[in-house]
């Protein structure tokens, strides 16, 4: 299997007219505005008709070049934990089952008090050596890794900024990290899991001393820098926190400019992703274009890092459309990762590892949006 494509955050991928002239104009016209969009269905529809028919010169959009999951599980259990038993690396054979489907980049869930179990200090080897080896396992088949202190910007429930976990802290855990997996280029930084409950502006803040910590350590990988709020994109726009994600985060600064903006979006009511039902086949859709309206007038790329639904058919159905949206939108974002897979998860509503031999709804919906590499 070939690695991922690369991917500068500063290129914007054109789209090339794939099916006919009137279908790619229809599906044009709809950008940033395909949630509202009876356009967009009739541009699917068609193609759906046309290829029933053998037309097979229809097709939707590109997938975006990074597409892939969440392998869950490193997450787990209460802290510290017992490794096997009470929390869980991902296994060689889950990653390579989604390897063989054609993912090209895995989320890799950890916490940051198991790496590192007092703050400022060095990290716990045992622990560091088990992150590593999932690492290098996922790497070694030319598939990249985004590690992701799964800490809703806390360590050990105090929020970082506050005086109990000061930025400083939070930066140098991560000059530590970069240090030690800065030299795999297929790594990928994701700064902290769906910040939370804390002002915005001293997120960002943050968030920006983390990025320059990075940078200092000598490291140049692909950073993923979210917002406050749970980072989701259907309040992107809202001022909780003091100021919005738009007004906050335009301001994050990376000498590199090598990063993108982390997403997160589930598609139930309250967008909690705690609901087996959602509100109607275009909530997805909805739900982004705020975020994608802001990410294309700022020139920057966003990664769709956390989505997840049930088998519920309304679910399933706003999850595709959430994806056609995004592929409709390649100068905003660059990817994305379904939480969650590995045999860890069990049978969770929201899992798209297969279960003996069998693939659940979810992947089967997934599928259609893979980068073919």
């Amino acid at each position: 299997m070939t690695g991922p494509p690369e991917w500068n955050p500063g290129e914007t991928r054109a789209s090339t007219p794939a099916g006919s002239f009137a279908i790619h104009h229809l599906r044009n016209a709809t950008r940033l505005n395909s949630g509202r969009g009876l356009l967009a269905r009739v541009a699917r529809w068609l193609c759906v008709g046309a290829l029933a028919v053998g037309a097979a010169y229809c097709a939707e959009a590109d997938p975006l070049p990074l597409t892939g999951f969440n392998m869950a599980g490193a997450e787990f259990g209460a802290l510290p934990g017992q490794a096997g038993k009470d929390y869980f690396y991902p296994s060689q054979s889950d990653v390579t089952e989604m390897l063989l489907r054609g993912a090209n980049i895995f989320r890799l869930p950890f916490r940051w008090e198991r790496v590192q179990p007092k703050l400022g200090a060095p990290f716990d080897a045992a622990e560091l050596d088990r992150l590593t080896a999932a690492v290098n396992m996922i790497t070694s088949k030319g598939a990249k890794v985004i590690i992701s202190p799964h800490n809703y910007a806390r360590y050990q429930n105090e929020v970082i900024g506050s005086p109990a976990v000061p930025i400083d802290d939070f930066a140098a855990f991560w000059r530590q990290l970069a240090a030690h997996f800065g030299d795999n280029s297929l790594v990928v930084f994701g700064l902290m899991n769906e910040p939370h409950d804390l002002p915005t502006l001293q997120w960002r803040d943050a968030a920006n001393a983390a990025i320059a910590a990075i940078r200092a350590s000598g490291a140049m990988n692909l950073i993923l820098a979210p917002g406050n709020n749970w980072t989701g994109g259907h309040n992107w726009n809202d001022p909780a926190g003091g100021a919005s994600n738009a007004d906050a985060m335009a301001a994050i600064t990376d000498p590199q400019n090598n990063f993108a903006y982390e997403i997160h979006q589930y598609l139930d009511a309250d967008y909690s992703g705690t609901h087996g039902e959602c509100s109607s086949p275009d909530v997805g859709e909805k739900a982004l274009i705020g975020v994608t309206q802001w990410l294309t007038k700022i020139g920057r790329k966003g990664f769709l890092a956390e989505f997840g639904v049930s088998t519920n058919p309304v679910c399933l159905q706003a999850m595709d459309s959430m994806l056609y949206f995004a592929e409709d939108n390649p100068q905003a974002w660059v990817g994305w990762t379904y939480w969650a897979a590995g045999s860890w998860w069990g049978a969770n509503w929201f899992s798209a590892q297969p279960r003996e031999g069998v693939d659940p709804p979810q992947l089967s919906i997934l599928l259609n949006h893979i980068a073919k590499h």
